[in-house]
């Protein structure tokens, strides 16, 4: 585990999406850290509970981490992939208005909310990072297989989400960093349907401690990037 050095001591630190597996898994790897005064993961189950589509809830929930202090590391582990029996669709015959709605409602606009009130909540000064969880395919560039219309196109406007932001929270802040993060296959109820033999699975545990290792290093320069667990940058 990073010893988070590159992060005044002290602060708060925050999970969002705490129930899920990646979430938990990263509260439970930052408790195990003496850098942070309070670390808070917010869930809909959570004593402050957020719900993606209720921005008032996320506004609260942005509101309760800055009252315990200077927040210095905020991680959106929320996702969406499928509900139901439904996968991601295979081909365009399955486009569906709804279940594409669904998918930027919870992969695109909750986050962008969640940006929209904690940003402005980041101390002026000193390292302090923003990261949400996107996933490489999301990335125009590298998409040659096709399928999973709604997760890609909804993943891609995450990542424009979070270009965009950055641009604007470097004129208030110079060493916040605000980046978009692909934490690799992870053993979770997301992925499950969807685990292949041979591929390279990781457990939410290492997945947490790579992510992390990740978020430690990042300097300045790296805000609005695109990066993946191992902290090497994805094409957009």
């Amino acid at each position: 585990m990073p010893a988070f050095e590159s992060f005044a001591p002290g602060g708060v630190a925050v999970v969002i999406g705490a129930s899920g597996g990646i979430g938990a898994a990263l509260v439970s790897r930052l408790n195990e850290t003496d850098r942070f005064k309070t670390i808070l993961g917010f869930s809909r189950s959570s004593p402050v509970a957020i719900d993606l589509a209720d921005e008032a809830s996320l506004e609260r929930a942005a509101k309760a981490a800055a009252a315990e202090g200077e927040i210095r590391l905020v991680i959106d582990a929320t996702g969406f992939l499928h509900q139901g029996g439904e996968g991601p669709e295979k081909t365009w015959r399955e486009l569906d208005a709804q279940r594409l709605a669904t998918a930027f409602a919870m992969n695109a606009i909750g986050p962008a909310l969640i940006m929209k009130h904690v940003l402005p909540r980041l101390p002026r000064s000193g390292k302090t990072v923003f990261a949400t969880l996107s996933a490489r395919v999301g990335s125009i560039g590298d998409n040659r297989l096709g399928g999973w219309y709604g997760y890609r196109a909804s993943k891609a406007a995450l990542n424009q989400f979070v270009r965009t932001a950055s641009v604007e929270l470097a004129r208030r802040a110079p060493e916040a960093i605000c980046v978009a993060l692909h934490p690799g296959t992870v053993d979770t109820q997301l992925s499950a349907p969807f685990a292949k033999q041979g591929l390279d699975l990781h457990s939410p545990d290492v997945a947490a401690a790579d992510l992390l290792t990740v978020l430690d290093r990042l300097k300045a320069d790296d805000t609005g990037g695109f990066f993946d667990w191992q902290g090497a940058a994805i094409p957009w």
